[in-house]
């Protein structure tokens, strides 16, 4: 992927405050535009052999493909799982000064 394509990407944590402050803190580095927060999701999945059935939120970031390394690290380093679910994918296609506003709003 070129580093000046644009992705999505999704992160979820179980407090939303803290989802909130460490997306701010991703915008306020340039390394998303904007993150959209969307609270009381429920996500069901199997982890250490267990079911779990889980409130959390989740964050989609706006941002360049070529910061998504930054931001994963940026999660290692700061989320409380200790296996944070970050996932990137490519956004095909997008309004021309939409996709324009988010290589502005982001280093590249």
């Amino acid at each position: 992927m070129a580093e000046d394509e644009i992705v999505d990407v999704s992160i979820t944590a179980d407090d939303p405050v803290w989802l909130a402050e460490f997306t701010r803190k991703l915008v306020d580095a340039e390394l998303a535009a904007c993150g959209n927060i969307i609270p009381g999701v429920r996500s069901i999945y199997r982890w250490n052999g267990r079911i779990h059935d889980d409130a959390q939120a989740l964050v989609v970031l706006h941002t360049r493909a070529g910061l998504v390394p930054a931001i994963i690290a940026r999660a290692d380093a700061e989320h409380p799982d200790a296996t944070p679910q970050v996932l990137a994918v490519p956004v095909v296609d997008s309004h021309p000064g939409y996709r324009q506003w988010v290589l502005d709003s982001t280093r590249g």
